[in-house]
């Protein structure tokens, strides 16, 4: 098996992925909200790209999550906290969510074979599944504003070092980047808040008053939840 870790969407092509199970990692904070948000009852969400196609997936009684450069968009029921994922008001409820790196990220998998939603919070659990779906995986960090984010790079690498941890004496290769986010996940592990605190988007996110969702994604395999993309909607894997 060969791991890729990607540092960025717009490093990612698309025939790059064709074929490969593809793990999309947003730390900060959509793919944490997706794990959030399935784990309390909200049974399937859809990631858009633009605002506008949020428009056109929602059905009456589905909701609209997301933000644009950190906020809130008007008219949409739910920001990119986690705390608003957790609620009753999403339980038995579709979410259709745009965001500015994440949900974009998602798109560039089109031609991938199977694609899950990574986080820090379900780390172990995406390790393991793709492990078991037996095919090359591609670590994808939406990073932000087509820049490497570091909380993106440490969950891939954490996913990487739980992969070579299960799978024995299977011969798994590992791209340099992926190999250098390993190490950086290693040297991380124990004080992984404190690093998130200290990235650039942890810095953003603090001073817009966001310090709690730093530290509620800063934690590790709080879930089992693997979300995965079926038919252009986010459900739990099984």
């Amino acid at each position: 098996m060969q791991i890729e870790v990607i540092a960025n969407v717009n490093e990612a092509r698309s025939d790059q992925l064709a074929g490969k199970t593809v793990i999309v990692i947003d730390v900060l904070r959509a793919t944490s909200n997706m794990v959030v948000g399935l784990a309390h009852g909200c049974v399937g969400i859809i990631p858009v790209e633009t605002i506008q196609e949020t428009f056109k997936w929602q059905q009456p009684g589905d909701l609209r999550g997301g933000e644009r450069n950190c906020k809130r968009p008007a008219g949409f029921d739910l920001g990119n906290s986690p705390f608003e994922y957790m609620g009753e008001e999403i339980r038995g409820k579709r979410i259709i969510m745009t965001t500015t790196n994440g949900t974009r990220a998602m798109q560039k998998t089109c031609k991938a074979h199977t694609v899950l939603a990574g986080a820090l919070l379900n780390a172990a659990s995406c390790a393991r599944a793709a492990l078991g779906l037996r095919r090359d995986l591609v670590l994808l960090c939406a990073g932000t504003q087509d820049v490497f984010s570091l909380e993106d790079g440490l969950c891939a690498g954490m996913i990487a070092s739980e992969m070579l941890r299960l799978a024995g004496g299977e011969r798994i290769a590992i791209n340099d980047f992926g190999l250098a986010m390993m190490g950086c996940y290693e040297h991380h592990r124990d004080r992984l808040h404190e690093a998130l605190l200290h990235s650039a988007n942890g810095q953003r996110l603090a001073k817009l008053g966001f310090s709690d969702d730093i530290g509620y994604c800063a934690q590790t395999n709080r879930y089992d939840l693997v979300p995965v993309l079926v038919d252009g909607i986010l459900v739990p894997y099984h």
